[in-house]
């Protein structure tokens, strides 16, 4: 909604009701959604004739200079009814066309309209600069789109309390627990900045001009469906010199939305579905009536910080207006005001008034909004869970090369259970893009550093958001390739010890492992040993990642599932016979002729004397080797092995292969291209066959030429 300007250095401390009716009066009857503009225009009876919004029913909210201020407020002494709720209270106004809150992760889009900017540069900070930005404000602005959900600040946390959905009856003055909210913004929300200087900006554009300026942005950034625009919101700011809807001597910035009929020159024809947009004139022009030294001295860009804030606070609160969060309270001086405008221009230092926001990329003047749950103007919210909580895995900062394809998955989990969550992603490198389940694939086509969020949204609408950075660079480089070990479990209390491997297109490099998402008590070594013992019953998203010396670097992701050990398992234990061969002979395993080897020489066995030796011959060749064994009911199982394999083969093509399986669903192959000097540890959760026999099956291939020997010992089937 708008932001008041005031005339020469006045600043007015604005608390409760009569200092709020000061600076709006009485102004909208609402009745429904799609009827508030044209009550706001038409009915003499409650709208209040001083009030600059009054016949323009587009400027939200919008609240006059002093001069108006008087006059307004003897209209409202005589007018104004005592409000049945409280006189601040917002109201949900029904949505317009499903849509009350912006419930999603925010897309800003900043819009620099006309030639009159000047000469577009880049500072050091990756910001647009412009020679006719005389203040400085264009950086500023897009740096305090960056920093919001940053740096642990709280002053957009206030947000998370407003909510829509079909749950969520008009009228409601609080949201009910399967409503879907809007969540804290993570990460920063700037998508995109454009310099429009195909022309130059009119000297008093009209509210359709803006609008129509935010459907050229839209199709410049490429949202050209509605579902692309469900989550955006354009900034549509005018430079320095102009009046854009004659604001100069009203008000300081106004939002709408493109559908707006009552906007001058009528509803804006979007074929990208419905815009959220807002008026920013260069405010400046007008001084401290627009903020200037409001909190600061000089405070050149105080009223520019604010005026930014307050709108978006008011978008994401009520996107497209009426549809969201107003006071509807018929006959109160606040009727038609959003979350921001009660709570405009209250003085630094007193309750709730303006402040000085710091985020991670810098601190900020900005304004309280009104907080229905407090019942007070808020510059400071927690942040809000409602019900659910889902947590999107962070799969650290990622690289790739221009024209290498991608396939990153991303995880996420969801504090309750049976919800399917729905991803989505801003920021991506052009090329990619992301799956509704996750998977972000495509090839970059463009050489740079990306800032990535992806979200997952459940069914509820609980959403979370994580956020990091992609480089794609233009030359091509070593590929690192991590092998996933496969999905694991295991017990608290009980030791892991887990070797992750992991090879390099370039001879002679070292990699280094890391690893998120390890079980509580579990740390990988730079080797790529996860080793420790599990403290917490949980199942968490794991992803490893190596690196090697030139910075190229690869990742594998699996599940793992930690159990408390107690309970629901009969039986458990050490399920295979002769599980170390060391009877000398196959039984109870059923193998191939000269499997079962004692020869130490060639391939001694991990412990003991005996160990199972498939391949080997370097001509073509099948060996098998297998056991029958159930698993009991309420079990969680887990089957390991330990494999050693030398090979004549060279070269990056697997010719011999060893594939692992369980009832003939396969859970790894192995080949010639996996040679190791030593033994390594294999493991897999089994624990989907609980209450059912398994065969546990190993089935080595070798062609006609160069051996390859796969060497088995020491495993495990252990049930808990």
């Amino acid at each position: 909604m708008g932001i008041p300007r005031f005339r020469g250095s006045a600043r007015v401390a604005l608390t409760g009701l009569a200092s709020l009716s000061l600076v709006t009066g009485a102004m909208l009857a609402v009745t429904a959604p799609e009827a508030l503009a044209s009550t706001n225009a038409s009915s003499s009876a409650t709208a209040n004739p001083y009030n600059p919004s009054t016949d323009h029913a587009y400027r939200h909210g919008v609240i006059p200079t002093l001069q108006q201020n008087a006059k307004m407020k003897s209209w409202a002494d005589t007018h104004s009814t005592t409000a049945t709720t409280g006189p601040e209270t917002l109201s949900y106004g029904g949505g317009v066309n499903g849509v009350g809150v912006n419930d999603g992760k925010s897309q800003v889009y900043l819009v620099f309209y006309g030639s009159q900017w000047g000469t577009q540069s880049t500072n050091s900070s990756g910001d647009a600069t412009f020679s006719g930005d005389q203040d400085g404000a264009a950086p500023v602005a897009q740096e305090m789109f960056k920093g919001i959900g940053t740096g642990g600040e709280l002053w957009s946390a206030d947000l998370t309390q407003w909510c829509d959905g079909p749950n969520v009856a008009a009228g409601a003055t609080s949201c009910p627990s399967n409503a879907s909210f809007v969540p804290y913004q993570a990460g920063g929300v700037l998508s995109g900045v454009w310099y429009d200087n195909s022309a130059a900006s009119p000297s008093a554009t009209t509210g359709n001009q803006l609008g129509q300026e935010a459907v050229n942005a839209a199709a410049h950034f490429g949202n050209t469906t509605a579902a692309s625009n469900r989550h955006t919101y354009y900034v549509i700011m005018s430079p320095t010199g102009t009046n854009p809807d004659s604001y100069q001597g009203q008000y300081c910035a106004w939002h709408d939305y493109t559908g707006d009929s009552s906007l001058t020159g009528g509803a804006v024809n979007s074929p990208y579905g419905d815009l959220a947009f807002s008026n920013q004139p260069y405010n400046m022009d007008s001084g401290s009536g627009c903020g200037v030294g409001f909190v600061n001295s000089p405070g050149t860009l105080d009223g520019w910080t604010m005026t930014l804030g307050h709108e978006y606070h008011e978008m994401m609160s009520d996107q497209f207006p009426a549809g969201g969060w107003t006071n509807q309270q018929s006959g109160s001086a606040n009727n038609g005001q959003e979350n921001s405008d009660e709570c405009a221009w209250i003085a630094p230092g007193t309750a709730g008034g303006a402040a000085m926001i710091t985020m991670g990329t810098g601190t900020f003047a900005e304004q309280a909004s009104w907080s229905n749950d407090t019942n007070a103007c808020a510059i400071s919210h927690p942040i809000l869970n409602h019900g659910n909580t889902v947590t999107v895995t962070n799969p650290g900062s990622q690289s790739g090369k221009v024209g290498t394809a991608v396939s990153l998955q991303v995880s996420a989990s969801d504090s309750a259970s049976g919800q399917t969550l729905t991803y989505s992603a801003t920021g991506l490198p052009a090329g990619l893009s992301i799956s509704s389940s996750g998977l972000i694939s495509g090839t970059p086509t463009t050489a740079a550093t990306s800032s990535v969020t992806v979200t997952a949204k459940d069914s509820t609408g609980a959403s979370g958001s994580a956020s990091f950075s992609w480089t794609v660079s233009s030359t091509t480089g070593n590929t690192v390739t991590v092998n996933s070990p496969g999905n694991q479990s295991g017990t608290v209390g009980t030791a892991v010890s887990l070797q992750v491997s992991g090879s390099d297109s370039a001879s002679g490099q070292t990699l280094t492992y890391s690893a998120t998402g390890l079980p509580a008590g579990l740390s990988i070594s730079s080797s790529g040993l996860i080793s420790g013992t599990p403290t917490t019953a949980a199942t968490s998203s794991v992803t490893v990642t190596a690196k090697d010396t030139t910075g190229a670097s690869g990742s594998a992701s699996f599940s793992w599932t930690i159990g408390s050990g107690s309970g629901g398992c009969t039986g458990g234990g050490q399920l295979l016979g002769n599980p170390g061969f060391e009877t000398g002979s196959a039984s109870p395993w059923t193998a191939t002729a000269g499997v079962i080897n004692s020869d130490t020489t060639s391939e001694p066995a991990h412990s003991g004397s005996y160990d199972a030796w498939l391949d080997g011959y370097g001509t073509t060749h099948t060996d098998t080797l297998s056991q029958t064994v159930t698993i009991p009911a309420g079990c969680k199982a887990t089957f390991s092995f330990w494999l050693h394999i030398d090979t004549a083969e060279t070269g990056s093509t697997a010719y011999d292969k060893l594939a692992v399986t369980a009832n003939g669903t396969n859970l790894a192959t192995y080949s010639n291209v996996n040679a190791n000097t030593g033994y390594v540890q294999k493991s897999f959760d089994l624990s989907s066959y609980a209450g059912k026999s398994v065969t546990l099956k190993f089935t080595g291939t070798e062609d006609s030429s160069l051996q390859t020997s796969f060497v088995i010992d020491d495993t495990a089937l252990n049930a808990s």
